[in-house]
């Protein structure tokens, strides 16, 4: 097991491999694709992000509101893919490690490579475990889009797999690849 502590540098992200289990300390900031969608607008004007992407982990999720005494509600991931178009320009920013589930696409795997960043995989169905890693919740930007706005999360021991890594091991292929039958 790798503990991750944010911000992340280049060197430690290019350790990581597929396959590692990383626990993760500090903060993670949320984002699904609507968010992404304005934040890509945002660079693409030339403007400044909200957020300080630089060495900063991204987690897909919408997160439930909290029960009392809770610092959020579910926080499972979410499907991942929705995120590829909009993940280059902050990749260009210095956003070195995103975390959500399921497959990404061939041009999304190469642009991790292209700028030594790794995706890791949050378990899905574990929404209720995750969320008791999740120490501080608060709403950063983009409040209007609910659960889908930039939240801030401080977390302690936040557990993720290195699915694809910066160098082109791919987990989900390797694990087809051995329960292939000729």
């Amino acid at each position: 097991m790798i503990k991750l502590t944010t911000p992340v540098s280049p060197e430690e992200v290019k350790k990581l491999r597929a396959g590692d289990v990383v626990l993760i300390s500090g903060v993670i900031y949320t984002g699904r694709d609507a968010a992404h969608k304005r934040l890509c607008e945002l660079l693409a004007k030339g403007e400044e992000l909200p957020i300080n992407v630089d060495g900063s982990i991204i987690y897909y999720v919408g997160p439930t509101p909290a029960k009392p005494g809770r610092a959020i509600g579910s926080a499972g991931p979410t499907s991942s893919y929705r995120m590829d178009a909009y993940s280059e320009p902050l990749m260009q920013q210095g956003l070195k490690v995103m975390v959500g589930k399921g497959s990404r696409s061939e041009e999304y795997k190469k642009q991790l490579q292209k700028y030594g960043a790794v995706y890791l995989s949050a378990i899905g169905g574990a929404a209720a475990s995750i969320s008791e890693t999740i120490k501080k919740c608060e709403v950063v930007t983009y409040e209007d889009l609910g659960a889908e706005a930039i939240h801030r999360l401080e977390v302690e021991d936040f557990y993720a797999i290195v699915t694809y890594d910066s160098v082109g091991n791919d987990l989900l292929q390797q694990g087809m690849q051995t329960y292939h039958k000729d």
